[in-house]
């Protein structure tokens, strides 16, 4: 199986002799300087290996290097170059954090040997990021699944927060935002440690004192030190400690970070939470964020009206939807729908609160509360929560 390698240099004979005499073991791109390879590289890559010249007008080879690390940190790296001073290779070691440092000219059955250990390298790294990408969304789910059986409630305020974060992030093209995204869906997860009867109580408006209003509080401490346990989760947990703070400094946790100190996750959340909050007291999305811009210090301004521009443009470009809810029966029920009104037992004690998606766990639950003949049915349900638009304004 052939995997791309890019040559870079400035000589075009020398990048023509290199595809000659690989061609048939590798599949090999060239781009005559820096600049050009990381325009091809936008439009191509990412590469398994790079392999780059030192000399070359205008981005030198170690430059070139260290770019590209930045915009394709998977991607193995080498140097091969006619310029094998001392300097050249500590530069491209230390800077170019390069996998291996070749000379001209090069015997071919080096070279040769250079890339086959280059995408093997590439071939682990990957290999190790995919184990760890599916060890962390295991982690999630399974944490998320716990946060469902336990709090309904809390399970779909954090479902709802996750599916503004990703219309968040599209709508600004932000990348890498997996962290977040996280933060999001278990931002929730310390009421697994909260009685029932006092998450009611605090939800219900009730006024909270002493070890109930102390254990509410602290709500977002207990999620971040569960997801600070789990390796490469760290800044996920900040988001998660934060995510209540005040952008003039007041809120949990009580400590001296204010302003842009506080991490930028947990200033959108800090803001996308109190927007689920307003909705779900029955405000419009425009009265919501109006309230909103009226609490000076409590969010970060910039934040605020990026979130309202954001949804401005959503829901300007959608429709308003049709209630397309219908009754289903458990047997009927599918993971992925939405409950579009809460489900509840036969005598009226809600299990899953509306808008909640269904999960393996949640269906497990209501399942179990049919085979016990206690699930009020139909339930009324809508296939997806994929428009958020659909559910912002009605």
């Amino acid at each position: 199986m052939k995997t791309e390698i890019l040559f870079v240099d400035d000589d075009s004979e020398v990048l023509a002799g290199f595809q000659r005499s690989l061609r048939k073991e590798f599949k090999i791109d060239t781009a005559e300087g820096g600049a050009a390879a990381l325009a091809l590289m936008r439009g191509r890559g990412p590469y398994a290996v790079v392999v780059a010249d030192m000399r070359m007008p205008g981005m030198n080879g170690v430059e070139f290097l260290m770019e590209l690390e930045k915009t394709a940190p998977d991607t193995v790296r080498m140097m091969l170059t006619g310029n094998a001073d001392q300097k050249t290779a500590r530069d491209a070691v230390n800077q170019g954090h390069i996998f291996r440092f070749l000379t001209k000219p090069c015997p071919p059955e080096e070279l040769l040997l250079a890339l086959r250990a280059g995408l093997k390298q590439h071939q682990l790294v990957t290999a190790e990021r995919d184990v760890l990408e599916r060890t962390l969304n295991g982690s999630a789910r399974m944490l998320s699944d716990i946060l469902a059986t336990h709090d309904a409630h809390s399970f779909g305020k954090s479902q709802r927060l996750h599916e503004y974060i990703r219309a968040f992030a599209d709508h600004l093209h932000l990348k890498q935002t997996w962290d977040l995204e996280l933060a999001a869906m278990l931002s929730q997860i310390g009421c697994v440690t909260i009685p029932q009867a006092v998450l009611a109580r605090s939800r219900a408006g009730v006024p909270l004192a002493g070890a109930e209003a102390d254990m509410v509080r602290r709500v977002p401490q207990i999620g971040h030190d569960l997801l600070s346990h789990i390796p490469r989760l760290e800044s996920a947990a900040a988001v998660v400690l934060y995510q209540n703070k005040n952008f003039d400094g007041t809120g949990f946790p009580v400590d001296k970070i204010s302003g842009e100190d506080i991490p930028i996750g947990a200033r959108i959340l800090r803001v996308l939470q109190d927007l689920v909050a307003h909705e779900s007291a029955k405000d419009s999305k425009a009265k919501a964020l109006e309230r909103m811009t009226q609490c000076p210090g409590r969010y970060d301004p910039r934040v605020l009206e990026a979130v309202a521009a954001v949804f401005d443009i959503c829901c300007a470009r959608t429709a308003p939807a049709e209630n397309q809810s219908r009754p289903v029966g458990i047997k009927s029920l599918r993971v992925g729908w939405t409950l579009a009104v809460e489900a509840r037992t036969r005598d009226g004690v809600m299990i899953v609160p509306a808008g909640t998606q269904i999960s393996p766990m949640l269906m497990q639950k209501l399942r179990n509360f049919a085979e016990l003949g206690e699930l009020e049915e139909p339930m009324l349900v809508t296939n997806s929560l994929d428009d958020l638009c659909k559910k912002i304004d009605n």
